[in-house]
Parts: C-alpha cells; structure tokens; sequence
C-alpha cells in the first residue's frame, strides 16, 4: 500500500496555518518577527492570499499572531497554543516542518509478544507509515492501537492519525510518554528511507493515553538523524 497525498486530513488553508505553527514554535519564525507580505507568503506556499488570510486567522485565533492593520502580521510565541501536529516531536534540523505520511500497511492482527502492555484486548491495528516534513522523508513508524479502542479502516486513515481516532474512533489522545534512544532500523523500511536496514537510527518509543487509565496505543519510530531532531518543549 503506498498513497502518497492520496487522502489528506486538512484543507490547504489549515496545511499552511499547522505550518507556521510549527515553524514559530520552532525558531523559524522569532516573537515580534514580521511576516513576509501576506501576496509574498501566498506565494511561497503556492496558494491564494484569501486562502492564507484563512491560515493566518486560525493563527491569531491560537495566539501565535499578532495582525496590525496598515502595518502586517507579528509572530506572537505562545507556548500554550495547541496545534493537531503538536504531539508529533519530530522536526527538520532548521525547525519546524509540515508533517505528512505514505501508508505502507495496516493490518488487525494479534499483538506481538515484544510489545509492553497497553489496552485490554489481545489484538490491536498496526499501521506501517513512512514520514515526511516539507515532503523531506525523516522517518518510518509502527503504531499498534489496542482493539478496544476501535479497529483502524485503511482506506479512512489520513496524515494525522490522531484527528483520525478523533473523529473516525470517538476518542483522542490526552497524553504520551516517550523513549529515546538508538536502533537498527526494521528489515521492512522502504528504500526511500535514509537509513540501510539494521542501519543506526534515532529510535522512540511511544505509549499513549486517552481518557482511561491504561494506555491504548503504542508505537515505535525510526528516525534519520541528519534530516530531523527529536524536540521537546518545557512550558
């Protein structure tokens, strides 16, 4: 299975405004920066200036902007502001970056016995995905939902897997815990991605909680260290 851009989770406008959060809460964008002049941006992101006014209100509505008339629009750092990429801790060695993913397989299947304990169920969704910023490939993924949260439909699932449990399953994702560390990176990793099989990877696991005790997901990704860094903020 391999869709690339087949079935995207958000319309342009909100593309772009996930973007500029990212890039602000990355250190593209500085606080008070002026950004480039709203024709010039809609342009860099090959979009009408309606559609980037439409980003760039999402923006001000989470506090990340600051819209002066006769004079532009002001990079405001809110570290409270929430996006649908906020959990996704991955970012290009710049900052930032949009994130995006090719499928590459999902099946229901019996959970593996070197998976740690999540959920109730013996059984769980696994969802294979090749990871992009900026269409820049910087990782694969395998993420094990337990079955008692929902069985994943394939031809549903979308770049953001958690606006997909959201919408598609009922729950969403409240918090997570991860590890860092090293790995050889897995045996089915495609080609496209950077790093050889059983190559060094930079290596996270990750359990997940929605609104229950236990944790319902748990997934393990690879990344390449020269095209993206692990980040995570205090607040």
């Amino acid at each position: 299975m391999h869709n690339r851009n087949a079935h995207t989770a958000l319309p342009i406008y909100m593309q772009i405004s996930e973007s500029l959060m990212r890039d602000i809460a990355g250190g593209r964008y500085v606080e008070g920066e002026r950004l480039p002049p709203e024709r010039i941006l809609a342009a860099s992101y090959k979009t009408t200036v309606r559609t980037l006014r439409k980003s760039l209100a999402e923006l001000e509505k989470n506090g990340m902007l600051e819209r002066i008339q006769g004079s532009g629009n002001y990079v405001r750092n809110n570290a409270d502001a929430r996006s649908i990429y906020s959990m996704f801790r991955l970012e290009l060695p710049t900052g930032g970056g949009l994130p995006s993913a090719d499928i590459l397989a999902v099946e229901y299947r019996e959970k593996p016995a070197d998976l740690p304990e999540f959920g109730a169920s013996n059984h769980a969704s696994m969802i294979r995905r090749l990871r992009y910023l900026d269409n820049i490939i910087i990782a694969v993924e395998e993420i094990w939902l337990d079955a008692d949260s929902g069985r994943v439909d394939p031809a549903q699932l979308s770049d953001s897997l958690y606006l997909y449990y959201q919408k598609k399953l009922g729950f969403w994702v409240s918090r997570a815990v991860d590890s860092v560390s090293i790995d050889p990176t897995p045996d089915w990793a495609p080609t496209e991605f950077g790093v050889p099989h059983g190559g060094i990877a930079g290596y996270i696991e990750r359990l997940s909680w929605a609104q229950d005790p236990a944790p319902v997901e748990f997934s393990r990704t690879w990344f390449d260290t020269k095209n993206a860094r692990y980040v995570q903020r205090l607040q």
